[in-house]
């Protein structure tokens, strides 16, 4: 799914033209990545959080010449999907029932 075709589910679903739709997004979005650069986690019950980790600048090596490299320290964006979400993607299978 693209973001034209998100901005047209929530125009449709809002009752906003695509214009006032696109708006919203982008402020939403915005918003998100704000929360994050500012050391924030940001939640939504039901259906995840993003949360900013510092990942160590480790040695690494190139695939194809096998040569040590050094990967410097940066910040890395995480998502933990909620459990309302993880069931809709992924129902829990029943158990069966035991037979007597």
């Amino acid at each position: 799914m693209t973001k034209a075709e998100v901005v047209g589910k929530i125009a449709e679903g809002a009752e906003l033209t695509k214009a006032q739709a696109d708006k919203a997004a982008r402020i939403f979005l915005g918003s998100i990545v704000e929360a994050l650069k500012n050391g924030d986690k940001v939640t939504f019950v039901g259906f995840g959080t993003f949360t900013v980790n510092d990942r160590a600048a480790r040695v690494g090596r190139n695939p194809q010449t096998g040569a040590k490299i050094k990967i410097p320290a940066r910040k890395a964006v995480k998502f933990k999907v909620g459990k309302a979400f993880q069931e809709a993607v992924q129902p829990k299978k029943k158990k069966a029932a035991k037979k007597k």
